[in-house]
């Protein structure tokens, strides 16, 4: 099991959707370093799992790639998760096949270093986004394309894109573009039994599952008004979600087991 990990990606990795009544993003990656904590906890192992997380939102591929796994790889860590190229494939013009090749890239370069690299696809928010459809493509295009590559030594691939859970609206925060605290546990769960770690009972992801789906919601003028134009803006002005953010955590830092604030 590992014991040092550092998560590197866009939104999807910070966490948006997932955020506490202080204000902080918890997120996917959070909740994987908690479950490795508290397996590790169980054996006797406790306070020996240290994380870092230095995903940025509204990061393309690129910058994301130059900006953070430089000093993902210099602190050695045992595990770095990569996840990117949402934002590209959502640009009017993109290469999927350059998409995909930097990231087998990036993987080579993490491996390399003799660190093992958890590459995982975002889940699919395209039944619930205008234009979904295009996204829909894109998305299964990147997906394929990544595929061609796998398997990889010392890669370890969670394809979140493929989960027809996700899919449901449940899962998704009201922007629907980003997961809220369920689909962001959904997403560590598929994680975690991917490593044949426990996921813990209290986070109720079988619970969930196990519900009916619920039905699209019908989008509305004040949807359109409080998420779609603000990003529309963003893309006229090239400004990004991002812009003056750091990482929450840049350091490893050891993660207390106990710490888990309800769902």
């Amino acid at each position: 099991m590992f014991t040092s990990y550092i998560a590197i990606g866009d939104s999807f990795t910070e966490g948006v959707g997932d955020e506490l009544p202080d204000g902080r993003t918890r997120g996917w990656a959070d909740f994987v370093a908690l479950g490795l904590a508290q397996a590790a906890a169980a054996n006797g192992d406790a306070g020996s799992v240290r994380y870092a997380n230095l995903a940025i939102r509204g990061r393309k591929l690129g910058p994301l790639i130059a900006e953070q796994l430089p000093p993902a790889v210099d602190q050695r860590p045992e595990l770095i998760s990569l996840n990117g190229g949402g934002n590209d494939i959502m640009r009017p013009r993109v290469s999927i096949e350059a998409v995909a090749q930097q990231l087998v890239d990036a993987a080579r370069t993490v491996t390399d270093a003799g660190i093992h690299l958890l590459l995982l696809s975002g889940a699919n928010p395209s039944l619930h986004l205008p234009m979904g459809s295009l996204m829909r493509r894109r998305g299964n295009e990147l997906d394929a394309a990544v595929r061609v590559h796998l398997p990889l030594d010392d890669v370890t691939y969670v394809d979140n894109w493929a989960d027809e859970r996700l899919w449901d609206i449940r899962y998704w925060s009201q922007d629907r573009l980003h997961l809220n605290p369920l689909g962001h546990a959904r997403v560590a769960s598929n994680v975690l039994t991917a490593f044949g770690v426990p996921v813990p009972a209290e986070w109720g992801v079988e619970e969930v599952a196990a519900g009916p789906a619920s039905a699209t919601s019908r989008r509305t003028a004040d949807y359109y008004r409080r998420y779609v134009l603000p990003w529309v803006g963003r893309r006229l002005t090239g400004r990004s979600s991002g812009d003056g953010r750091t990482a929450k955590i840049a350091q490893l830092t050891v993660v207390d087991p106990t710490a888990m604030p309800p769902l």
